[in-house]
């Protein structure tokens, strides 16, 4: 069985939908899946081992110069590849206007969300099976249901499974202490203060640890250089600033990580498909709906009416610690 999935973006939105793939290809062993994403995540799918192939598309450069590309060679290469096969069903698992248009250029019977609930309503119009999901469950919850209704199996109970991670990579002994501070969002709003990264940074190698700041433009490099350079080495722990990376090659070096501190962003989510104990900070976004789901994970709420700035770097330090004791008691002695 071969299914299009389209899911273009953002990180946390692919994240959030490996799960229903973990359970489709559970309920169904010879289904394989294409998938449809922006260009900047097209190694994420093809580490779930039910993905064939990813298909990357570049509607976010495009729409820079919409009638130069749209006459150009990438596009025509584009149509052809999602015209290459036919799928049994092509999942738009997006529920924009935008994915929908991208799914009607492909061949097989194309599944959605029903006019209540699709993100942006007009592009129900573009299925010829839709679905009704409940508005008041997870991302996560929603997708599994979608894929299960689509695909014709009952949704599974279990907790989600992201397909993505290694069992067994924890760190033992204690050898390798590094924690990722993830301090970079999309939206300004989202983020975290500065002197509260430097602060918990300074707890973080205060108690021995390598705190290291992944970066994804230079926007966020200044400002990991300012978080590094206003920490520099205490108490036998270090400040690093990480190379830039591939996600592919970023979901391999975290799985060596121990724990994580993450703003509302992409990479928070990739930890906790990886595993990874973590604490996200959440102002302006509902976690419920939206939130990190994993092992390990705690979410810090500011409360209404506050700012980012009322979560308190000691309270994330002791919250992340009591992650790190649950997740590997007597492996890892933390002070502090």
């Amino acid at each position: 069985m071969n299914v299009l999935v389209v899911k273009m973006s953002s990180l946390g939105d692919i994240v959030h939908c490996l799960p229903a793939l973990t359970d489709s290809a559970s309920a169904l062993p010879t289904v394989r899946f294409d998938w449809v994403v922006e260009e900047a995540f097209a190694d994420l799918p093809e580490l779930h081992p039910a993905v064939r192939r990813s298909i990357p598309i570049a509607l976010r450069r495009w729409r820079r110069q919409p009638v130069r590309s749209l006459l150009g060679p990438e596009w025509r290469q584009l149509r052809q590849n999602l015209k290459a096969d036919r799928y049994d069903a092509i999942i738009d698992a997006q529920g924009l206007l935008k994915s929908a248009w991208v799914a009607s250029r492909c061949r097989g019977l194309r599944v959605g969300m029903d006019w209540r609930s699709a993100r942006e309503r007009m592009s129900s119009l573009a299925y010829q099976h839709r679905i009704s999901l409940p508005g008041n469950v997870h991302a996560i919850d929603r997708l599994r249901r979608l894929f299960a209704s689509a695909l014709g199996y009952a949704t599974p109970s279990s907790p989600a499974d992201y397909g993505i991670g290694q069992s067994g990579w924890r760190v033992t002994g204690g050898a390798d202490r590094r924690l990722w501070l993830i301090h970079s969002s999309s939206r300004r709003d989202k983020l975290w203060p500065e002197e509260h990264w430097i602060e918990l940074a300074r707890l973080a190698t205060d108690a021995g640890f390598t705190v290291q700041l992944p970066w994804g433009c230079q926007r966020e490099r200044a400002r990991a250089e300012r978080i590094c350079s206003a920490c520099g080495r205490s108490g036998g722990g270090q400040v690093e600033i990480l190379p830039l990376m591939g996600l592919a090659d970023l979901s391999a070096v975290l799985q060596g990580v121990f724990a994580a501190v993450a703003v509302d962003t992409g990479i928070g989510h990739l930890c906790a498909a990886l595993g990874v104990p973590s604490v996200s900070l959440y102002g302006p976004t509902l976690p419920e709906r939206i939130g990190t789901v994993g092992a390990h994970q705690a979410h810090l709420v500011v409360a209404k009416g506050e700012t980012m700035r009322s979560i308190e770097a000691e309270k994330v330090w002791a919250t992340l610690r009591s992650q790190m004791l649950r997740a590997s008691p007597a492996t890892v002695a933390i002070a502090g």
